[in-house]
C-alpha cells in the first residue's frame, strides 16, 4: 500500500509539474508575441490565477518619468478597493511598495490582511481576502514594480507556489521592458513624423503667404487706376489669410502639445493649474489619483485641452472664487473633472457655440470618451470627461 501511495504521489507531482510548465510556456509565448503592455499584464494575471486557483490580482509599475508607482492592471478587485480609487493610488502608503522600494522585498512573499495597509482598516468589502502574495518585478537592478495575487479564503502559499510566481514575475519583467522599448521607439517615430508634418505645414504657409503678398501688391498697383480690381485682389488676399490662419491653428493644435512634452498628464495639469491661478487670481486646487499612470498621447492631449477650455470658461463666464481640477486614473479609464463655485448656467439653454462645449465634446469623442456637464444658475459648474482605456 505504501508503494502504491508513494507512486500516486509521484504521479500527482509529475502531473502538476507538467501543468506548471505548460502554463509557463503559454505565458512565455504570449508575452513574447505581445508588445501591448496592458494586454501583457492582464494576460499574466489571468494565467497566474488559473494556475494556482486564485481570483484577484493587481500590478503596480514604477513610472519611467517620475519614478512613482501606479496601478497598471487589475483583476476582480474586492468591492472595498474597486469602489474607492484612492485606496489604489500609487502615491498612498503601501506596505508592499514600501518594502519593495527599500529593497526588503527580494522574493515572492505572503502578506496577511493585517499587514496590508490597503485592506487592514476596511470593515467590509475585502471580498474575504486574508492573504495576498507580493512578487517583485526587476530588470537586472532596475525596479519595475510589484505583482499581487490573492483569493477569498486563501491561505498563505507554499514555497513552491511562491517560486513559481517569482518565475512568472521574471517573464513579466522581460515583457514590461520589451513593451516599454517598443513604446519608446513608437513615440520617437511619432515625434519624427510630427516634425516632418510641421515642416510641410511651414512650407505650405510660406507658399500661401507668398500668394497673399502677390495679391496685396496687385491691389496696391491697381488702387489708383482701377479701384474695383484692387478691391477684388484685397478680398482674395483676405480670404487666403483667413483660411490659412484657420488651417495653421488646427494643424498646430493637433500636432503639438508643448506643455506636455516630457511630462505625464498629471504633472502638466499641475503646472497649468498653478499658472492659471497666478494669471486669474482664482484659488485653484489640483488633485490626482494614480497620477503617475501613463496614458496614450492622444488621450493626454485631449484631456489637457479640455481642461484648458474648461478653465477658460471659468475665467470668462463663471465669476468664480475657487476652482478644483481632479484627475483619476485607473487601468480601465481616465476621468478628468473641472469644478467651480461660480454663477453657473443652464446647459440646455446655452446658445450654440458658447462656452466651448462643442470643442470639448469633439475632443473627448475623438478618443472614444464622453463629456458630462452639471450646472445650474447660482450653483457653479462641473465639467467631467471620461475616457475608457481598455479595448472592448
Amino acid at each position: 500500500m505504501s508503494d502504491l501511495s508513494e507512486g500516486s504521489q509521484k504521479t500527482d507531482s509529475l502531473e502538476r509539474r507538467n501543468r506548471e510548465l505548460s502554463v509557463l510556456n503559454t505565458i512565455a509565448r504570449e508575452l513574447n508575441r505581445s508588445v501591448n503592455l496592458g494586454e501583457a499584464l492582464e494576460f499574466t494575471l489571468s494565467q497566474a490565477a488559473e494556475l494556482l486557483g486564485l481570483h484577484t490580482g493587481w500590478i503596480w509599475l514604477v513610472s519611467e518619468e517620475s519614478g512613482e508607482p501606479y496601478l497598471a492592471a487589475t483583476q476582480n478587485l474586492p468591492p472595498g478597493l474597486a469602489s474607492d480609487p484612492r485606496r489604489m493610488d500609487g502615491s498612498a502608503y503601501c506596505y508592499c511598495l514600501d518594502t519593495y522600494k527599500r529593497g526588503v522585498l527580494e522574493g515572492a512573499a505572503n502578506i496577511n490582511v493585517l499587514t496590508c495597509s490597503r485592506l487592514s482598516d476596511l470593515v467590509g468589502g475585502t471580498g474575504g481576502l486574508r492573504y495576498h502574495a507580493s512578487i517583485p518585478l526587476y530588470a537586472g537592478d532596475k525596479k519595475l514594480g510589484v505583482m499581487n495575487v490573492a483569493s477569498p479564503g486563501w491561505r498563505s502559499l507554499s514555497k513552491e507556489d511562491l517560486q513559481l510566481l517569482y518565475t512568472i514575475g521574471d517573464l513579466l519583467s522581460i515583457a514590461v521592458e520589451r513593451a516599454r522599448l517598443f513604446d519608446r521607439s513608437t513615440r520617437y517615430g511619432a515625434i519624427e513624423e510630427r516634425n516632418r508634418l510641421a515642416r510641410e505645414i511651414h512650407d505650405t504657409l510660406a507658399q500661401t503667404l507668398s500668394a497673399t503678398a502677390l495679391q496685396l501688391e496687385s491691389a496696391e498697383a491697381l488702387l489708383d487706376s482701377k479701384p474695383e480690381k484692387a478691391h477684388d485682389s484685397l478680398r482674395r488676399a483676405l480670404s487666403l489669410t483667413r483660411s490659412n490662419l484657420e488651417e495653421a491653428r488646427r494643424s498646430v493644435q493637433d500636432l503639438r502639445a508643448a506643455p506636455l512634452e516630457g511630462r505625464p498628464l498629471a504633472a502638466a495639469l499641475k503646472v497649468l493649474a498653478e499658472r492659471w491661478e497666478e494669471e486669474t487670481g482664482i484659488n485653484t486646487r489640483f488633485k490626482a489619483v494614480n497620477g503617475a499612470s501613463p496614458l496614450p498621447p492622444r488621450v493626454e492631449v485631449a484631456l489637457y485641452r479640455i481642461c484648458q477650455e474648461a478653465l477658460n470658461n471659468v475665467s470668462r463666464h463663471a465669476k468664480a472664487t475657487r476652482a478644483t481640477i481632479r484627475l483619476v486614473l485607473s487601468p480601465e479609464r481616465a476621468r478628468l473633472s473641472v469644478e467651480d463655485d461660480g454663477r453657473g448656467f443652464d446647459p440646455a439653454a446655452a446658445p450654440e457655440g458658447r462656452y466651448g462645449l462643442v470643442g470639448m465634446e469633439e475632443r473627448v469623442v475623438s478618443v472614444g470618451g464622453s463629456l458630462h456637464i452639471e450646472s445650474h444658475p447660482g450653483g457653479g459648474t462641473r465639467v467631467e470627461a471620461t475616457v475608457p482605456l481598455k479595448k472592448t
